[in-house]
């Protein structure tokens, strides 16, 4: 999946109040050296920088990198943007008093690679804060379907569920084995817009994995179809029946040493 098509940065403008969360959490301390993992458009990155932390933000995307080091200039913030994924992170070891990631981290095709690499680069009094999505609703419902359909016009199986980031009991089996243990807190966060076609249109336009989608749709004669299924799924999920919204719910998971 290529993160950086479309323009991930009007997505990422929604998801700030989570990065604050998570950076709010932290409890940062000047001189803590953090790395944001999928750092994206640097929505935790400059937050952390902001409150005096050395921070590395490390992401697979050039472009979404290229963009947050734009914006830590325009601030005038000290933030060092690098390539990396959560199984590759450019640190020594030790490198890292907090590593933070705000649902990027959840995108690992490998867990427990992700995980091990983690181990390594926090520093033994160091802690890890994520953001994960717990499944359900109906961005979860309308993605799911997205999926499906894509995954069945290539001859695919259907996805298979991704792991449960979102769950304390996951979380202990995978990072356990590293001398940590977890802890959840439960949020929320809204979507909105003038209506439910304006959503989609903001969504279709500049989310990465409605973009490279939909080529595979629109060559199968399908996206129509999709894209009612989906407006279905909104308009069922809908909380404002004056315009459009919808919550999402998500936990911030954070790993300690024992």
């Amino acid at each position: 999946m290529e993160w950086g098509i479309g323009r991930y940065e009007r997505i990422a403008e929604q998801l700030l109040p989570a990065a604050e969360v998570v950076v709010d959490q932290a409890a940062l301390q000047a001189g803590e050296r953090v790395v944001d993992v999928g750092c994206g458009t640097g929505n935790a990155a400059l937050l952390a920088a902001e409150r005096g932390a050395t921070v590395t933000g490390v992401d697979p995307a050039q472009r979404l990198l290229d963009v947050a080091a734009a914006t830590a200039a325009d601030r005038g913030l000290d933030v060092t943007f690098a390539l990396g994924e959560a199984a590759d992170i450019p640190l020594e070891d030790d490198g890292a008093d907090v590593l933070i990631s705000v649902f990027g981290a959840i995108f690992a095709p490998d867990p427990g690679a992700a995980a091990a690499e983690f181990d390594r680069v926090t520093a033994a009094a160091g802690r890890i804060l994520f953001a994960a999505w717990i499944p359900g609703g109906a961005i979860s419902q309308a993605v799911r379907l997205n999926r499906e359909v894509v995954a069945e016009i290539l001859g695919q199986p259907p996805p298979s569920p991704p792991f449960a980031w979102h769950e304390l009991e996951a979380l202990t089996a995978l990072f356990g084995p590293h001398g940590f243990s977890a802890s959840l807190t439960e949020h929320s966060l809204s979507f909105g817009a003038p209506s439910v076609d304006e959503f989609m249109r903001i969504e279709g336009e500049n989310h990465p994995l409605a973009i490279a989608a939909r080529p595979v749709l629109e060559g199968a004669g399908r996206a129509d179809e999709v894209r009612e299924g989906m407006r279905r799924i909104y308009e069922e999920g809908n909380e404002d029946p004056e315009a459009f919204r919808i919550t999402s719910r998500y936990v911030v998971a954070e790993i300690t040493r024992r």
